[in-house]
């Protein structure tokens, strides 16, 4: 017994490489997953730039719609999140996908403005959990010292969505339109709706509920990585459903979240919008010159949580990049007459709100666990939704 416990042990001498490992694993495929939930999301602020003409829709018409998923979103992040603890997150996760997939290619056949509304507020019912059931996920694998980098890495897909999904979708509404008889606008919910689909099947197969269940990691790792979480969880004071949804703590965070995710959400919507308001018309180059801000996230995102993680501090890299994001963003605006001026104020102001949020995810499961920490991750998700609903408008 005592030769196969040092074997045990020997086996994983390089703890730093069974989480490269573990994250091997797991990172780029949730990435990916997370690259097409907000490429589905927001791909309405590309197809506004034919959809609007096409169905004669107004601004105001396209802010509602772009602001009323959110709605559905917001109803049922927490329900969702709690049927996660029931059903385990490969089932939630694969089903979540599926279903948002589903509704994002029924987005071709809107033709008026209520179903314009109903189709979004349904992309949020099926959306609604997926960004909470994978950062919850992720503590069931990586240790609080580990979490911000990890949290940033999954986090990229928002920006990754904006350096690839510009282009792309300038590309469809470029080179789609009429084929078949569709609308470029069509093409576009189509060709980035169906991704999604496949792509929540292979979730069913390939995740793993637990460590326990990972049949890639050998007894020895699942020893090592249970026992650093057994030493997390005893940090935790908080493990019911009531402690998440009632901790003042998770109010405050909650409350910063929403003004943070506003700047998100501005840029997100009205970034296509915005280029195209100083002068360039071809939606191509639009979706080029779209990629560039995203593209500095990337970069800034990876950076910051990589030094959060060495110095094990959170406040500061939490606080610099948004107070950093939100001046930039205000500057942006104030020398919107300057198209090269504002483009790079969005982009600072794009890499600080987007560093900040991937830092602010790391909060909730310090202090909370088990069911806690699903339900306040969901709650803090859902009032930052509510950003998600005003920012269109």
């Amino acid at each position: 017994m005592q030769i196969e416990n040092d074997v045990e042990q020997g086996a994983v001498k390089d703890e730093a490489g069974l989480y490269r490992k573990v994250m091997w694993r797991l990172l780029p495929f949730l990435f990916l997953c997370y690259m097409c939930a907000y490429l589905d999301r927001i791909n309405v602020s590309f197809a506004k730039l034919q959809m609007l003409s096409d169905l004669s829709f107004s601004e105001e018409v396209y802010g509602l719609g772009a602001g009323v998923f959110f709605i559905g979103y917001m109803l049922f992040e927490v329900p969702s999140n709690l049927v996660l603890l029931r059903v385990g997150a490969r089932r939630w996760i694969a089903r979540i996908m599926v279903t948002w997939g589903a509704v994002s290619v029924c987005m071709m056949f809107v033709s008026s403005p209520t179903s314009f509304y109903v189709l979004r507020f349904l992309l949020g019912v099926a959306e609604a959990g997926f960004i909470p059931a994978v950062l919850l996920y992720l503590t069931y694998w990586f240790p609080s010292s580990r979490r911000s980098k990890v949290t940033a890495l999954f986090l990229t897909g928002i920006p990754m969505s904006g350096v690839i999904g510009g282009p792309l979708s300038g590309w469809i509404l470029n080179g789609m339109g009429g084929v078949y008889g569709l609308s470029g606008w069509q093409w576009l919910f189509v060709l980035e709706g169906i991704p999604t689909i496949v792509i929540g099947v292979i979730a069913f197969f390939y995740l793993d509920d637990s460590v326990a269940d990972a049949k890639w990691l050998n007894r020895a790792e699942k020893k090592v990585i249970a026992a650093n979480l057994h030493v997390d969880k005893e940090g935790h004071q908080l493990h019911s459903i009531k402690d998440g949804l009632l901790n003042p703590k998770i109010w405050l965070m909650s409350c910063i979240y929403f003004f943070f995710s506003m700047g998100l959400y501005g840029v997100s919507f009205w970034l296509p919008s915005l280029i195209k308001a100083t002068g360039v018309d071809d939606p191509l180059n639009i979706g080029i010159l779209s990629a560039i801000p995203y593209g500095a996230a990337v970069i800034a995102m990876v950076m910051v949580s990589r030094h959060s993680d060495d110095k094990g501090e959170r406040r500061w890299h939490l606080a610099v990049p948004g107070i950093v994001g939100a001046l930039s963003l205000c500057a942006s605006v104030i020398f919107a007459h300057s198209p090269v001026v504002a483009i790079f104020a969005l982009t600072i102001g794009t890499m600080g709100v987007m560093t900040t949020i991937s830092q602010f995810w790391t909060l909730p499961p310090a202090i909370l666990g088990g069911a806690a920490a699903a339900a306040g991750i969901a709650l803090a998700n859902s009032v930052g939704g509510i950003s998600g609903m005003v920012s269109p408008i």
